[in-house]
């Protein structure tokens, strides 16, 4: 959705413009359940305390995220952005298991191995039908010149027809 916003034609929005646009909707949506499941636990905790720092630093790094990936999504694709989506889980496993001592089971491995196996085949598919329409955008501009050239030289056959049929 994000990409067609971003790319659509008629329509010219920007990063910045993107996310003055759905963030009161992403408002909206996520207030709803902090309001009906988040908030009753933290009254009933009296120690919390609304840091209005940690509120604002948060934020800030909630909007250069979505200023990010809707520059990513801009300037490349949707699919580009999971991709990137797929990698990031495979680094959170790798540091998972390496650091952390985290059991990675065989399920877990096969499962992002498909996910990552099913997203380059789409990207190399897409590929491919973008060269071969590129391929073919280039076989109809050599036919369109050809036959625009093939014009021409009748257009000027028959002009040149023409002076040597008319009476001096």
């Amino acid at each position: 959705m994000i990409q067609i916003l971003l790319t659509s034609k008629g329509i010219s929005l920007n990063p910045i413009t993107s996310v003055y646009c759905v963030s009161p909707s992403c408002l909206v949506f996520l207030s709803i359940p902090w309001i009906f499941v988040e908030l009753p636990i933290l009254r009933e905790n009296s120690s919390f305390q609304f840091d209005f720092a940690i509120f604002g630093t948060n934020s800030l790094r909630a909007f250069a995220l979505n200023l990010a990936v809707f520059l990513l999504v801009g300037k490349t694709s949707a699919l580009t952005m999971n991709v990137a989506g797929v990698v990031k889980d495979w680094l959170l496993i790798a540091f998972s298991w390496s650091v952390i001592k985290d059991t990675v089971t065989p399920v877990n491995l096969i499962g992002y191995g498909l996910a990552f196996l099913g997203v380059a085949y789409y990207n190399h598919q897409k590929l491919q039908a973008l060269k071969a329409k590129e391929a073919q955008k280039k076989v109809q501009q050599a036919d369109e010149e050809t036959g625009r050239l093939l014009t021409e030289r009748e257009s000027n056959g028959s002009a040149d027809g023409k002076k040597g049929d008319s009476p001096v």
